[in-house]
């Protein structure tokens, strides 16, 4: 009977949004929906299986990775609902927000404990569908733009990723669980659409143009979700959709590992000639799911270590959602009141962590990627690897820059409270968490030596160094740069008008009265000396015709 406890988890989101069509004064309690799916990470039940619905459902945490992900997008969800249910009080259209809200938490849920691709792709849609309704909350014409270019997106998506499954399942003999497909070659299409579909919310280079628009354009806790956990959806699906030992995938294992690299790098650089704070951040999730495209082509060019990147892939997706989801609630708590020194203090440890500086969260798992990478055939790459971290405290130094200047418009008030707190836990656990998790203090302690420490320092360093230099040089984005147009937007807008245009005529069908009337007087006049007599025979003609048959 236990086991049917599951069916909160992604239920128990849903009960909330509807709780609030009777009461809205449940607002600031809507966070409680997160706390089934925490609980069962602490407390795990045995899997539920549903063949009523469809063959092979399933619904569980029975492995680590499961459970890890659960727990750290409960709680990241837990905390930007806190922070939403302040920030939002006032806001007219607050029921909406909170509706899609719902939905969105309820399919991010429900694709973690999902062991089979229906209930993934459920999940999947309805959290990719619910976030544009908190894209566009806002209104105006940037939600819009960004609202617009994501549906499309998303929906082209979707109908990849729809694809992609339905040629996994005929090539499993109709089998959707995940366990069936991890023993059957993977083909080029199939491949293809999966990278496409889920590449497109995962947000890595080319897939990650709506990214830089959608974030600034969300409210402060819709971005944090969306960055901290949604994003990481697409790559948990690929992990676990693509089998352990391909060829194919180990032949493209290379291309996989430059293109993680390459968008580790080049988002970076992009992100320091933007003005805006969460458009920085933005652009630093987008570099950061670079990584975990050269995590994922190290398991398709190594299956025999899956159990060790496994352990990578877990902690790299807890470390950088909780670190990403405080910093862009930072972004949004800058605008309600002013941070104190001990505010700002907090602020950098996030950004300490997603440095990968020592005794962080982001050093511990940067140590333990080095790891991995350096017993694979990749290990001539690695250099790669501190040149990404360079570009990554960079764009950091510039965000934390921008956030700076935004703080002067800011209330001179302290923030809410309700702010305060949830923010102030995600940003703490940056360096609380290798200690109070095992599994995350072994590589933090590993990396806790002269040659260890200084591969953490010297990337920070380094980009401190310059920022300082550009700092005193008065460096600014040059105007051309900034108005250069959005190739995406302009796709996107072409897409729009097209799509906009008048309807063609429509031809009509029916005959022309007045033409056919002319043909029938000239038809009339043509046979008016004899039109009795031809009548008469060919009325006698039917008349033998019928007696003949």
């Amino acid at each position: 009977m236990s086991a049917w406890l599951w069916l909160l988890v992604p239920l128990a989101p849903l009960l909330a949004g509807v709780s609030l069509r009777c009461c809205t004064r449940a607002v600031g309690w809507l966070w409680l929906g997160c706390l089934p799916a925490l609980g069962m990470v602490i407390w795990p039940m045995p899997p539920l299986e549903l063949p009523m619905l469809w063959e092979g459902v399933r619904w569980g945490a029975d492995d680590a990775l499961t459970r890890a992900w659960l727990g750290f997008t409960a709680l990241l969800w837990g905390c930007a609902g806190v922070f939403a249910g302040n920030s939002q009080r006032d806001d007219p259209r607050r029921l909406r927000f909170w509706t899609f809200w719902s939905l969105a938490l309820s399919g991010n849920l429900l694709l973690i404990i999902a062991t089979d691709a229906l209930s993934f792709y459920l999940g999947f849609s309805a959290m990719s569908l619910a976030a544009y309704g908190l894209i566009v909350h806002q209104g105006g014409p940037g939600p819009r733009r960004a609202g617009r270019l994501y549906l499309q997106l998303a929906i082209c998506g979707e109908m990849a990723l729809l694809t992609a499954l339905l040629l996994r399942s005929h090539a499993a003999d109709g089998a959707f669980a995940f366990v069936a497909w991890q023993a059957l070659p993977m083909d080029g299409l199939t491949l293809l659409l999966l990278l496409i579909g889920l590449g497109l919310k995962a947000g890595f280079w080319p897939l990650h143009v709506w990214l830089p628009l959608a974030h600034p354009a969300a409210p402060a806790p819709a971005s944090a979700v969306l960055s901290g956990a949604m994003l990481k959806a697409g790559f948990l699906g690929l992990w676990r959709c693509l089998p352990e030992n391909d060829p194919l995938l180990s032949g493209w294992a290379e291309v996989a590992l430059a293109v993680g690299i390459f968008s580790a790098i080049y988002p970076a650089l992009l992100g320091l000639f933007t003005a805006q704070a969460k458009a920085a951040l933005a652009y630093s999730s987008v570099s950061q799911m670079g990584y975990l495209l050269m995590l994922l082509a190290l398991a398709w060019r190594h299956p025999q270590q899956a159990q060790e990147l496994t352990v990578v892939l877990m902690l790299y997706g807890v470390h950088h959602g909780l670190a990403k989801g405080a910093l862009f609630l930072a972004a949004g708590m800058i605008h309600a009141g002013r941070l104190s020194r001990v505010g700002w203090l907090l602020l950098s440890l996030p950004a300490a962590a997603i440095a990968a500086a020592p005794l962080t969260s982001g050093g511990a798992v940067k140590t333990a990627l080095k790891e991995v990478w350096q017993a694979s055939e990749f290990e001539r790459w690695l250099v790669w690897l501190s040149v990404a971290s360079l570009t990554t405290v960079l764009l950091l130094i510039r965000a934390l820059w921008l956030l700076y200047r935004d703080a002067d418009d800011a209330p001179s008030a302290r923030p809410p409270l309700p702010q305060l707190l949830p923010w102030a836990l995600l940003s703490s656990l940056a360096v609380l968490l290798p200690w109070l998790w095992p599994t995350l203090r072994e590589p933090m302690l590993q990396g806790l030596y002269p040659g260890g420490i200084w591969a953490g320092l010297w990337p920070l360093l380094l980009a401190l160094a310059l920022a300082a230099l550009a700092l005193r040089l008065g460096w600014r984005v040059p105007a051309w740069m900034a108005a250069l147009p959005n190739p995406a937007l302009v796709v996107s807008l072409r897409l729009k008008r097209l799509l906009q245009r008048p309807p063609l005529a429509v031809p009509r069908a029916g005959p022309n009265p007045s033409r056919w009337r002319q043909r029938e007087r000239r038809w009339n006049r043509l046979w008016a000396s004899g039109t009795f007599a031809i009548s008469a025979w060919l009325l006698v003609a039917l008349l033998w015709l019928g007696w003949f048959w």
